[in-house]
């Protein structure tokens, strides 16, 4: 969405702004720890474990 929330929550620096958009560019990173999917004010993130 580019709000950032997502950027700024991750633990494992899965997120990054690109052109004002959030981008998952580290996902091999994740651990599954859900506090993006939690703080997403659109409910744009989703992931399987969540």
């Amino acid at each position: 969405v580019g709000c950032g929330e997502c950027v700024d929550i991750c633990p494992a620096e899965v997120y990054t702004l690109v052109d004002e958009k959030s981008v998952a560019a580290n996902i091999d990173e994740c651990t599954e720890c859900c506090s993006c999917v939690e703080v997403c004010p659109e409910e744009a993130i989703e992931h399987s474990s969540c």
